[in-house]
């Protein structure tokens, strides 16, 4: 029969293990224990650790003593290698600041292509389009880009009411 030392019964003995454990290492926080603890892939979860600390509280006490207490210097267990998290910027295409982008677009306007010109001109709702059509026409200006602007967001609504409809 085991002694209660090396198998811990209650909370009170699994916290002395802790204790220990959290002492040898130098840590502030129980959770920082569960870097020294391997895992399948990497190290355990402060999660699994809470969860083995109430209900396997044994079991949890032999991987700390082993891991931890009996070794002379414990090591950190490197975690497990996840997928990227964040953004997930696309490293092929070119980003332009707005300034870079407005002088392009002026020197596809001075160079007359039209196709360039609408690739790189920012998408207006279709109120807006209407608004400064009102607003060129009031003041005498005549802005192609702005009506062929309107007409493909007509066109574009059109083809979505189309498709509604269906």
């Amino acid at each position: 029969m085991q002694s209660t030392a090396q198998r811990p019964k209650s909370l009170k003995d699994i916290e002395d293990v802790i204790g220990k454990a959290i002492k040898k290492v130098g840590a502030k926080k129980e959770n920082e224990l569960c870097r020294y603890l391997p895992m399948d892939e990497g190290y355990m979860h402060h999660f699994t650790m809470r969860k083995m600390k109430i209900k396997n509280p044994q079991e949890l006490s032999v991987l700390i003593e082993k891991f931890i207490i009996k070794t002379d210097r414990p090591r950190r267990v490197p975690p497990k290698s996840r997928a990227p998290r964040g953004s997930r910027k696309r490293r092929d295409q070119i980003t332009f600041s707005r300034m870079q982008l407005e002088r392009m677009l002026n020197i596809a306007r001075l160079a007359g292509d039209k196709e360039i010109v609408s690739i790189l001109s920012p998408r207006k709702s279709l109120a807006a389009y209407k608004r400064d059509l009102i607003l060129s026409i009031r003041q005498n200006r005549l802005e192609q880009e702005l009506w062929n602007g309107y007409v493909e967001a007509i066109t574009a609504q059109q083809a979505i009411e189309g498709m509604t409809e269906e």
